[in-house]
């Protein structure tokens, strides 16, 4: 901004790692004049308070989201279904960004000058809005399939790889909501459907 290059815009994903639900990547340009206060790596805040600077991000910002798939995580790979939703995400957004600041080391493809920072969720405001708003939408979403599918605990353990969600694979078997190129998922279909070799 120093430099007059705007807008810029923060952009970072959640959800690489469970073995259901999407990978959800957010984009947001903060309002210079009205940045909310206390924005943070969305990991390092309670659920109360990533609900509270959501609404007021969405508030005062200009905000997109997209999300990949599970079919697309497994078509693509994990890696490139994240570089696609970090992408589709920037360009759903209002006005193009001059600039964009992604979150690790590496960037999605976008029709601006971009910058990875290793951490950035918890050092760069437009990045930690970013993160903070693709957990909640993700929560949120999980929170929904817990509803829709109630014997896998979604809303308890938002689709990662717990104990109890585990537990709940071995009796009733992936979902369409299951990745199921990842190696657990992948482990109950064989058991309840073989080898396909």
């Amino acid at each position: 901004m120093a430099r007059g290059i705007l807008p810029v815009a923060g952009a970072d994903e959640v959800g690489r790692g469970p073995l259901a639900g999407p990978v959800v990547a957010a984009a947001v340009v903060l309002d210079p004049a009205h940045v909310p206060a206390g924005l943070n790596d969305s990991k390092k805040l309670t659920a109360k308070r990533r609900e509270a600077l959501y609404a007021e991000i969405c508030a005062t910002a200009e905000v997109a989201v997209s999300l990949a798939p599970p079919a697309r995580i497994d078509r693509d790979n994990i890696r490139q279904a994240t570089l696609w939703a970090l992408a589709q995400a920037v360009a759903g957004l209002p006005r193009p960004p001059a600039m964009l600041l992604v979150d690790g080391n590496d960037p999605p493809e976008a029709a601006c000058a971009v910058e990875a920072i290793v951490g950035g969720d918890g050092l760069v405001a437009s990045i930690a809005a970013a993160s903070i708003v693709a957990k909640v939408v993700r929560d949120r979403l999980m929170v929904q399939l817990g509803a829709a599918f109630p014997v896998y605990g979604f809303e308890r353990h938002m689709g990662y790889g717990t104990a109890l969600h585990a537990a709940a694979l071995r009796a009733h078997g992936p979902c369409r909501h299951h990745r199921q190129s990842f190696a657990p998922v992948r482990a109950q279909q064989m058991k309840l459907f073989g080898s396909r070799d």
